[in-house]
């Protein structure tokens, strides 16, 4: 017990440092900044090897669709507007005309495409299903079952395609079903409308306004562009700057990303505040925040529910396979909350704190993010199953007691989800 004390010590101290920091990894690599925007960066460290005897046997999974376009074209269109009215008032510099240019060429590769998956969309959910079968081939052995299910939203369903072809094209044996309806939206993409409207509540607005007014600087990136940086005036200005910044944040999904870059108009400072400011709104209306409750990660009670009952099924079956889903980043962020993977169901007091405690939204829900639950056992009759929790394949450390980190105790792991969905208190809407 004592030394797993101090291994588990060892890895929060590891987390915290890492988060610390976050303005140098920023720095490093800008395309971290965009938050869920941040292409899917595949798993960053191996696997543990499983205690002895114990081998894969089912593997249960949510994940996001892969990279997409910019959902609507207000933000391609405003910004594309925007700057051309200012090109025609002698507005711009000769680097504001440059990136009028670039922005004109982000929106004709969007143009009809809102909300679309990608090519590199694609290419990501068929990395993710062929490292699957790679890691843990005696789940996808043979002429086994895959269920795949998908929100009836598009790039959900291309993104679970993709996955399935390229889990057929390694195995031609699998047995696969199927389906995209509104029959399985209730666990697929809960609409919670109670917790949704308590997103803004207990002041969490106007906490979110002051934190964006005390870490919100363009003026260097606007008087980079324009030849007077005030022309716009304050709001119309930081509605540019937000376009400006997400539009540079999603090139990395298009194969765009081959020919030009927006990142280099804002500065490294810049680039951060604008990445603080999304993760701290992440954090305020799908985290565990106090302030408006607690309770937004439990708008995934209904898939947690499924994917226990459903483990429980398959772990009755002498070869179970796997279980897909396919969905959204609001239904991964608040299920990595609920199941407080890593420590980010845990309620921090001051969001001024949220990257020094190790709260980064970028690693829990970049484009095609996903949670895989991968069982193990030594033999169909064995009642000692053991569970790990992949997040985005990596693994992630769990809320519970367990002599065998990362691996833990199916029944412990069960029972204690269970428990906190059993706690859960639906709390009225305030009028």
């Amino acid at each position: 017990m004592r030394k797993l004390l101090v291994i588990i010590a060892l890895l929060s101290l590891t987390v915290c440092a890492e988060a610390q920091n976050a303005r140098q990894e920023i720095k490093k690599n800008p395309r971290v900044s965009a938050s869920g925007y941040l292409a899917y960066p595949g798993p960053q460290h191996r696997l543990t090897p499983a205690p002895k005897g114990y081998k894969p046997f089912y593997l249960s999974h949510y994940g996001r669709h892969g990279s997409r376009y910019l959902i609507g074209t207000a933000d391609y269109d405003r910004a594309y507007l925007t700057l051309m009215r200012a090109d025609s008032l002698g507005q711009l510099t000769a680097k504001g005309r440059e990136v009028l240019g670039k922005v004109a060429q982000i929106r004709q590769e969007a143009m009809h495409r809102d909300a679309e998956l990608t090519q590199r969309g694609a290419e990501q959910h068929r990395q993710i299903a062929r490292r699957m079968w790679e890691r843990f081939p005696e789940v996808f052995e043979g002429k086994t079952n895959v269920d795949a299910k998908s929100t009836v939203v598009i790039r959900c369903i291309l993104s679970m395609e993709n996955a399935l072809q390229e889990l057929v094209r390694l195995n031609p044996q699998l047995n696969i079903t199927h389906d995209a309806s509104q029959h399985d939206m209730y666990y697929m993409n809960q609409d919670d409308k109670v917790l949704y409207k308590q997103k803004m509540a207990g002041g969490t607005k106007e906490l979110l306004d002051s934190f964006k007014r005390r870490h919100r600087d363009d003026s260097h990136m606007l008087g980079l562009i324009f030849r007077d940086p005030n022309w716009l005036g304050k709001a119309k200005a930081d509605k540019l700057a937000d376009r400006l910044f997400k539009l540079a944040s999603n090139v990395q999904s298009t194969e765009l990303r081959h020919q030009l870059s927006l990142y280099d108009i804002f500065t490294d400072e810049e680039l951060y505040q604008h990445w603080l400011c999304n993760n701290a709104f992440w954090y305020l209306t799908y985290g565990p925040s106090t302030i408006n409750g607690g309770n937004q990660p439990f708008s995934q009670r209904n898939l947690l529910h499924k994917i226990i009952s459903q483990a429980d099924s398959c772990i009755a079956l002498p070869h179970p396979g796997a279980t897909l889903r396919y969905g959204h980043d609001t239904m991964v962020m608040p299920l990595v909350c609920l199941l407080d993977l890593n420590g980010y169901g845990r309620p921090v007091s001051d969001i001024e704190q949220l990257p020094a405690v190790g709260w980064c939204d970028y690693r829990i829900f970049p484009m095609a993010c996903n949670v895989q639950w991968i069982f193990y056992r030594r033999s169909v009759d064995d009642k000692d199953v053991l569970v790990k929790i992949l997040l985005n394949e990596d693994e992630a450390r769990l809320p519970i007691s367990t002599d065998c980190a990362p691996y833990y105790h199916w029944s412990d792991v069960r029972r204690y989800y269970l428990d906190k969905l059993a706690s859960y208190k639906p709390q009225p809407l305030r009028k």
